[in-house]
């Protein structure tokens, strides 16, 4: 067994005790073998191949330090990715102040003791060849080249460390699900001294993927995402973008609603399960948004009620955090919700035979609520949408149950108060529509407009001069509601929704510029399966859409796409406050007795690959096929929540 340094192993002394750290590490040196030394009883070594020699076996290992510190390489990509709204004042934190040593730790120990999970019903560890094919299913399918690339280097572009550390993962938890679906795998026992040897003897050499997919997207092309591990099928509340993954949660499907939730992150091209415990109550109607380290979530309904309680998700731990309910304002559904930088701000929305128009500022930094002044706010209405200019939220539109309204308010947090917007003559009142953003304007577009018809008019609002201008009619897509937009940089994307009557869903959209004030449509070759209530959020070069329902059939989905729309504005990855200190990696070599590796010949190769290596250095491997998703079945079709529209004269 080998030694380790005092400070490598006391966090995980201390999180286990002296004598369960042991029985720890006894068990993970024997798991950690199963690829090197233990594979002398098949009479063979695993390696990795350098680009012009023949296969050539060498012992391999990696300590449980070892693990630790590519874990933490892993976790240092992405954090250098994660999105740090630029409303926040204080700066990004360096990834020492958002994650443990002991949280890196946990997440080695569970992906092990999760390959053990696997190896017991299945009487065969996960193999090598299960692991090479995981990595060049990752370079084939990445949708973010770039940031796997990125990855690799991370890991010294090494195939074996990539293999243990970055596929691993993956495969144990995907084939955990899969055995967990037949009812073959045994609930997690947290205690790590149950785990063995859960890796296959083999004398196969790893070798580095090649990305064959470009670096940047192609413009007006549609590319699936995964159905692997992929969440139960619903329509979902809105999602969020945090610069390395999209965050699913909540939402409702035919079983009722759902407290769980999923993680796509498109440059492994993988979903990996959000957990339950403590996760807020099943909901739908509810609001979300992203502070630059949480994903907030608040209010909604359960079948038994609506709901003024919330969560807050850390992805980085996997944990939820519920909101405080002391002075938090009424329950209510179907409301709006922004993020300031340091607050989020809900307002409107409708409880059980009651309209709101008030709201609360709740501040995670001290858990707390502040109401938000009812002294000239907006009429109240549900439904309406709301963005945030940098210093207002604007909420306009919605209903009050009886007509679908034009007017809306700017809140000023800084002075709790209102204003009124001014009342378009060009740009009718409306209901489930979208609206956007720009920097400068409010976009809204589509939904169904006060005459209670669908529509494919929109406005731009301009709050410095209190003044709409509505957009062109020229190209722009057809009638709809229940579609989703986001905000590119420098055009609105809308894509989805439905018309009724009669109805029918779209998979079409279109991309609006303000500046020329003209529509381009968007292909349907490639395109998801038209959808109404789905979410989409915007990476920086592609508009990623998910879930939603179908109109016809009335099934509900899983399924989505990535939409390339080149232009925007790339974001950069936000730097730290002060950069993390520089992990310790060990070297790509058979670590010796000592704490710290030493490089041998026979494993390490004499060319170092490269991040893209060349054809001849990996053979072409045809992916394996992506299964086709079975939509749910739908028992009832939900009503179409419409006011009764007044008699007309």
């Amino acid at each position: 067994m080998e030694k380790e340094s005092g400070a490598q192993s006391a966090p995980a002394r201390r999180s286990l005790g002296e004598g369960g750290f042991f029985n720890l590490r006894v068990s993970i040196a024997v798991l950690l073998c199963g690829a090197a030394a233990c594979s002398a009883l098949s009479g063979a070594l695993p390696a990795f191949l350098r680009p012009e020699a023949p296969a050539k076996v060498s012992q391999r290992t990696l300590t449980f330090a070892d693990r630790v510190a590519y874990q933490r390489a892993i976790e240092e990509v992405y954090w250098r990715h994660r999105i740090w709204p630029k409303e926040r004042p204080d700066p990004k934190p360096s990834l020492d102040a958002v994650i443990s040593q002991a949280q890196i730790e946990k997440k080695v120990e569970d992906y092990l003791r999760k390959s053990q999970l696997v190896a017991d019903p299945r009487r065969s560890p996960i193999t090598a060849s299960e692991l090479q094919a995981e990595m060049e299913r990752m370079a084939s399918h990445t949708l973010h080249p770039r940031v796997l690339l990125e990855l690799l280097q991370a890991l010294a572009n090494d195939p074996f460390v990539i293999a243990e550390c970055l596929a691993r993962p993956l495969v144990a938890e995907r084939l955990g699900n899969e055995l967990s679906q037949r009812g073959s795998v045994e609930a997690f026992v947290p205690n790590a001294k149950t785990l063995t040897a859960a890796t296959a003897f083999t004398s196969q050499s790893y070798k580095l993927p090649e990305i064959s997919v470009p670096l940047d997207c192609t413009d007006d092309t549609w590319t699936a995402t995964t159905i692997v591990n992929v969440p139960e099928a619903r329509e979902t509340g809105p999602a969020v973008w945090t610069g390395s993954e999209m965050i699913i949660w909540g939402g409702a499907n035919f079983n009722g609603d759902l407290n769980t939730g999923g993680r796509y992150n498109p440059a492994l091209d993988t979903w990996t399960a959000t957990t339950t415990t403590n996760a807020p109550t099943a909901r739908g109607g509810y609001s979300t948004v992203w502070t630059g380290s949480e994903l907030i979530i608040w209010g909604g309904f359960h079948f038994d009620g609506v709901l003024n309680t919330g969560g807050r998700y850390n992805p980085i731990t996997d944990s939820w955090t519920s909101t405080s309910t002391t002075n938090a304002p009424a329950a209510r559904d179907q409301h709006s919700a922004v993020w300031t930088g340091s607050e989020m701000i809900i307002w409107g929305g409708h409880g059980i035979n009651v309209r709101f128009n008030s709201g609360g500022r709740y501040n995670p930094g001290t858990d707390s609520w502040v109401a938000t002044s009812t002294v000239n706010a907006p009429e109240a209405r549900w439904k309406h949408t709301a963005v945030w200019t940098g210093s207002e939220m604007i909420v306009w539109g919605g209903s009050n149950d009886t007509n679908y309204l034009h007017t809306g308010g700017r809140y000023d947090p800084s002075t709790d108060s209102w204003v009124s917007t001014g009342v378009p003559n060009n740009v009718l009142g409306r209901f489930v529509h979208s609206a956007v953003w720009t920097g400068s304007e409010m976009i809204v577009w589509g939904g169904v407009d006060s005459t209670f018809n669908d529509c494919n008019t929109g406005g731009r609002y301009n709050p410095s001069t209190d003044s709409w201008l509505a957009t062109s009619l020229n190209n722009a897509p057809s009638p709809r509601d229940s579609h989703t937009a986001v905000w590119t940089g420098s055009e609105m994307v809308i894509w989805g929704g439905i018309f009724c009557y009669p109805c029918m869903d779209f998979n079409t959209g279109g991309r609006y510029n303000p500046i020329t004030d003209s529509w381009v449509a968007t292909s349907t070759t490639g395109a998801p399966q038209g959808r109404e209530n789905h979410t989409a959020v915007w990476t920086g070069t592609e508009m990623i859409v998910w879930a939603g329902r179908t109109n016809a059939g009335y099934l509900y989905l899983n399924t989505g796409g990535r939409y390339c729309a080149q232009g925007g504005p790339s974001p950069t990855p936000t730097p730290t406050a002060s950069p993390s200190p520089t992990a310790t990696i060990p070297p790509t070599a058979t670590p010796t007795a000592t704490a710290t590796p030493t490089p041998t010949a026979t494993a390490t190769p004499t060319a170092t690959p490269t991040a893209t290596p060349t054809s001849t250095a990996t053979p072409t491997v045809t992916p394996t096929s992506t299964p086709r998703p079975t939509p749910t079945p739908r028992i009832t079709p939900s009503p179409r929540n419409r006011p009764t529209p007044p008699p007309r004269p």
